[in-house]
């Protein structure tokens, strides 16, 4: 009897990581297809890393603009990143949500930037964190903040 318990809990375990695994796959690939979708639309808004904007005839305005990501890591990913922990190597399963995170955070930026009527956004700049941990100090929960100074042609 005792073994048939430890097999259905092992059931459960796997028929739970399954589930966990399909259902943040298919969030994910439709975070990253809403993703590639908006980049399309904010393609012609340029940002650029430099502090100074470039010399203009009128003097610009300029506002701050950003955007802000926070996402959760999925049981799945946790569980993968836990046991390459044990073995070593490249977290790929924390790579994907920090790209994630970080497009996402610039996409709010640009869409802040459109808002206010700028044209581009320089000094663009990120800043991550860590806002919950899980168990032993995993991650759990990561914001990624994007910002940077708008500029607003003058007619």
């Amino acid at each position: 009897m005792e073994i048939l318990l430890h097999n259905v809990d092992l059931l459960v375990v796997l028929v739970l990581l399954i589930v966990g695994y399909s259902f943040g796959r298919l969030a994910e690939w439709r975070h990253f297809r809403s993703i590639r979708r908006r980049e399309d639309e904010y393609g012609d808004l340029i940002i650029v890393t430099s502090k100074t904007p470039p010399a203009m005839n009128v003097p610009p305005e300029t506002t701050l603009v950003l955007g802000s990501a926070v996402i959760s890591v999925d049981y799945f990913k946790r569980f993968v990143a836990n046991l390459r922990k044990i073995f070593g190597g490249r977290l790929g399963t924390y790579e994907s949500l920090l790209d994630r995170a970080r497009r996402e955070a610039l996409l709010r930026m640009q869409e802040d930037a459109r808002f206010v009527g700028a044209t581009m956004i320089f000094n663009a700049r990120f800043e991550t964190s860590s806002i919950s941990k899980g168990a032993k100090q995993a991650v759990g929960t990561i914001e990624v903040l994007a910002y940077g100074t708008g500029v607003i042609p003058r007619a």
